[in-house]
């Protein structure tokens, strides 16, 4: 079994747990209220630029110019494909630039992007905390590849992730981690599973985030 074979392994009851969350069950049969959905892209935003970061800080741990590049180039996408994506969204959903001009991360948010930020020294450990998001969106987008909502947006989020494009650049990283793996020492491949499971808890924290439109408030009865 390969490293990251057992990782998903391991990983297996959170993935469940994602893909059974009723903000992903709703969106695939469109059934999910939009103001939940407006929630995510708005939090999902912050995250993906967060994400290119921590992508770009892989480059350089990179081992040569090839794998550098590759994680440039994700980092590019990300800021590309992914930003524009959900400009439109913005645009259909009504953010206005002064309602992002305000933005906030909620909490989960917020500490899943110091979750990865943190993650080092090695390119091992920056991997293992950003495939969770590869990972679980495609199998995900597999899943929900037939589904057919009756939302314009919810097909074209599925669509996304159903797509060829996003299965090469996840089997892609898969790969890469088990190349590192196989050169890493037993603590270090200790250190990437932990940092792989803690970011598959946050994948499932994210879908409960925007299901429950997380902020900072403070719960009823509660005082600063």
């Amino acid at each position: 079994m390969t490293f990251t074979a057992h990782l998903r392994q391991e990983a297996d009851t959170l993935f469940q747990a994602s893909f059974d969350h009723p903000f992903v069950r709703e969106l695939g049969t469109g059934e999910l209220d939009e103001a939940k959905f407006r929630h995510y892209v708005m939090q999902d935003s912050y995250y993906l630029n967060q994400f290119s970061k921590v992508q770009a800080k892989g480059a350089t741990l990179a081992p040569n110019m090839e794998v550098a590049s590759r994680f440039l180039t994700h980092a590019l996408h990300t800021i590309e494909a992914e930003h524009a994506l959900h400009r439109e969204f913005f645009t259909l959903l009504n953010v206005t630039d002064a309602e992002w001009a305000t933005f906030e991360p909620a909490p989960t948010a917020y500490a899943y992007a110091l979750h990865m930020q943190h993650a080092g020294p090695t390119l091992g450990d920056v991997l293992a905390s950003i495939l969770p998001c590869y990972w679980v969106y495609y199998e995900i987008g597999e899943r929900m590849k037939d589904a057919t909502p009756d939302h314009p947006i919810y097909a074209t989020w599925i669509a996304t992730y159903g797509s060829e494009w996003f299965r090469d650049l996840v089997e892609e990283q898969i790969e890469r981690l088990d190349v590192l793996a196989g050169q890493a020492t037993a603590e270090e491949r200790f250190r990437y599973q932990q940092l792989f499971l803690k970011s598959c808890y946050y994948e499932h924290a994210f879908w409960e985030m925007a299901w429950t439109l997380e902020s900072w408030d403070l719960p009823a009865g509660v005082t600063r």
